[in-house]
């Protein structure tokens, strides 16, 4: 099987364009290398997999020197043209899109990025998809989609249409226009709301990366809404067992499906959606003395008020994925930040 996948020269990409390479799958990954975080993490992270990253040029498929089926090429999902022609090149047999502009607070003062990145760039893959006979569409949703709910933990059939965030309003549309495809074009599509995903290779940006580089350089860490929050931390290796779960289980559609009732995550059409998270919410402080365990070290905390756009707690409810994959997330809290902060001092030459 071949399998675009986009975004990976990001976090979560990365690592699982190795593991389906592992899986014996031929990827082609795809990456716009912007600016938002160090484009020298994005190229470091190519160059770990086998990519001569240093002169990179628009629009060119590079092959990897070590991973055996793994190619790469630099392209904005917005240049639809180029996109259209490397579908019909490379004739894929799947999609899995995790590109997208991300970061909630980013999202208030870049609202251009979001709408380009997440909602003209997702249209483009679709079309694509619809016109070159994709067998399965899987693309990252996220977390953020459930905004002012206040039903915990958050299932898939709960209503989401009070985003509090451009960011959290990309990704519902996302889901929206994903059906669209599925119900007029029979396109199989699987969307997955990802749940504060952290691990080795990590986002400058996430919570994870700036607790142990603050902690590491005796500098502050900035602990919002006094530090009464909870989020579903999720180790990326699980994260990426879910999705090589997902891309394996193509939709067909809901034959119980009930307009009259409708349930949000199904539909009669080829579509479905997924939380994706480790099912077990974290207080934020506890999260912050995993890090400061592991780093034999204590944080200077300044507490800080509730920012716009973020939510209390997030608390995924995988129920419905665990019955259809056996998705099973295995990692500890104490594991996964060990692991981070191993890479991380390896990375960067710190040490506590």
């Amino acid at each position: 099987m071949k399998v675009l996948v986009t975004g990976t020269a990001g976090f979560i990409g990365f690592h699982l364009a190795n593991r389906l390479i592992q899986d014996g799958f031929e990827v082609v990954g795809l990456d716009s290398i912007n600016d938002y975080y160090s484009v020298s993490l994005k190229l470091d992270r190519l160059k770990a997999a086998g990519i001569a990253a240093d002169d990179i040029q628009y629009n060119t498929v590079y092959r990897s020197n070590n991973l055996k089926g793994y190619s790469f090429i630099q392209l904005k999902l917005e240049d639809r043209e180029n996109l259209e022609a490397l579908f019909k090149s490379e004739q894929f047999d799947m999609v899995v899109n995790l590109a997208a502009q991300a970061g909630v607070r980013y999202s208030l003062t870049n609202p251009a990025a979001y709408i380009d990145s997440n909602i003209v760039g997702f249209a483009n893959l679709l079309e694509c998809c619809r016109h070159n006979k994709i067998k399965h569409f899987v693309y990252a949703s996220s977390s953020s989609v459930y905004g002012l709910n206040e039903t915990i933990p958050f299932e898939t059939d709960q209503t989401v249409d009070h985003p509090i965030s451009l960011y959290a309003a990309t990704k519902k549309s996302n889901e929206l226009m994903a059906h669209v495809y599925s119900h007029l074009y029979n396109l199989p599509t699987t969307g997955l709301r990802f749940f504060t995903v952290y691990g080795p290779w990590g986002r400058p940006d996430m919570a994870m990366y700036l607790f142990t580089d603050a902690i590491i350089n005796d500098k502050p860490i900035q602990v919002f809404n006094n530090g009464e929050m909870e989020r579903d931390f999720t180790y990326v290796d699980d994260i990426v067992d879910g999705v090589v779960r997902v891309i394996n289980r193509t939709p067909a559609g809901n034959a119980e499906w009930n307009g009259a009732a409708p349930q949000a995550s199904t539909s009669k059409a080829p579509y479905q959606l997924y939380n994706i998270g480790n099912s077990k919410p974290v207080k934020l402080t506890d999260f912050i003395e995993a890090v400061e365990k592991k780093l034999n070290k204590k944080a200077d905390k300044i507490m800080m008020p509730m920012q716009p756009g973020d939510v209390h707690k997030t608390y995924a409810d995988v129920s419905s994925l665990t019955k259809d994959t056996g998705y099973q997330p295995a990692t500890t809290i104490a594991t996964g930040v060990g692991n981070f902060i191993d890479w991380f001092v390896q990375y960067y030459g710190k040490k506590p």
